[in-house]
């Protein structure tokens, strides 16, 4: 047996830029962090020859990969020739549709748990980019590549998108007493509503080709050098004015970004305490995150009950092999 462990992650500006429709004609980049909830993948040798067993939310027991429904396993399979006698699980610590970009770490976590199992080792790089071609050019998702390099890399991380398709990840550096600041500071909120993402994120592609649109982008990528350099310089003050100014921004580039109930927790938050905020990742439901200096975190959780509040710490190390069997 073969256990990967694939990290999810939190985009904090400059979502959007990272389609190819934007970046193939004006630099796109991200500012992320992954965080310690996590895709398991584990692999084993299936009792039934021939046979291939894929256990999600469903179970499929099929003769071969072709028939899976499960569309990034049926291709990850196809692409290294897997025919049989193979049993694929998957276990996540937060249910898929919630904007923490699971589909790409479970690209990712496949990749590495199939690469393993040749006695292959993997680089970051290969992953990502392994994992983007999966489901942006072979299954032809309307996504970006954001979360496949944040999933494989790990860490707090300014991702470029250049325009002849290569990704640059640059870590973010910072004093360890900023580091544990912005951690303790930042506030995350389950909606409890999960969303299929392509609708937004179709309507989103096509726009990004749009003057207005393009212009919008262009600012938001401005915004993911000045929160990196607020967060170099060790003032966090401007953190949360930043986060809002790009969820403004970000609300402008398709309709199903937010909803009447978003947008009421929103104002909410920010008359309790917060000082800044987005939902997260392409939008309609899923996470809340908020900056709020940790005196005012009581009364937030207050006023936004009966949402739950989600602890969670910065993960460092993207995807893992962690346990290696016969």
């Amino acid at each position: 047996m073969i256990i990967t462990k694939t990290p999810f992650r939190i985009s904090f500006v400059g979502g959007g830029s990272d389609l190819k429709d934007f970046y193939a004609h004006h630099q796109g980049a991200v500012l992320s962090t992954t965080i310690d909830q996590y895709m398991y993948i584990s692999s084993h040798k299936f009792f039934e020859e021939g046979k291939i067993r894929a256990k999600y939310s469903e179970t499929e027991t099929v003769s071969d990969p072709s028939h899976l429904k499960h569309s990034i396993i049926r291709v990850a399979l196809e692409q290294f020739n897997i025919r049989g006698a193979l049993e694929i699980s998957s276990i996540a610590d937060v249910p898929a549709g919630t904007g923490l970009g699971s589909s790409s770490s479970f690209a990712v976590g496949l990749l590495q748990n199939l690469y393993a199992r040749q006695r292959k080792f993997a680089s970051k790089e290969l992953l990502a980019a392994g994992a983007s071609a999966v489901e942006i050019d072979i299954l032809k998702e309307p996504i970006g590549k954001q979360d496949q390099y944040a999933a494989s890399y790990g860490g707090l991380n300014v991702i470029r998108f250049n325009s002849d398709d290569t990704v640059s990840v640059e870590p973010v550096v910072m004093r360890a007493d900023v580091l544990q600041k912005l951690e303790s500071n930042l506030v995350l909120f389950y909606t409890g509503a999960q969303r299929n993402a392509s609708s937004i994120l179709t309507e989103q592609k096509q726009n990004s080709a749009k003057q207005d649109t393009s212009e919008i982008l262009k600012t938001m990528v401005s915004l993911v050098w000045e929160l990196r350099d607020t967060l170099l310089s060790g003032n966090l003050e401007r953190f949360g004015n930043i986060l809002h100014e790009n969820w403004l921004l970000k609300q402008q580039l398709a309709s199903g970004i937010s909803n009447t109930q978003v947008n009421s927790l929103y104002e909410t938050a920010m008359k309790n305490g917060a000082m800044g905020g987005k939902l997260l990742g392409a939008g309609g439901g899923g996470f809340l995150l908020f900056y709020c200096d940790k005196k005012h975190q009581e009364g937030l959780k207050s006023a936004l009950r009966p949402l739950r509040h989600f602890d969670f710490r910065f993960e460092h190390e993207g995807s893992q092999v962690i346990y290696m069997g016969e």
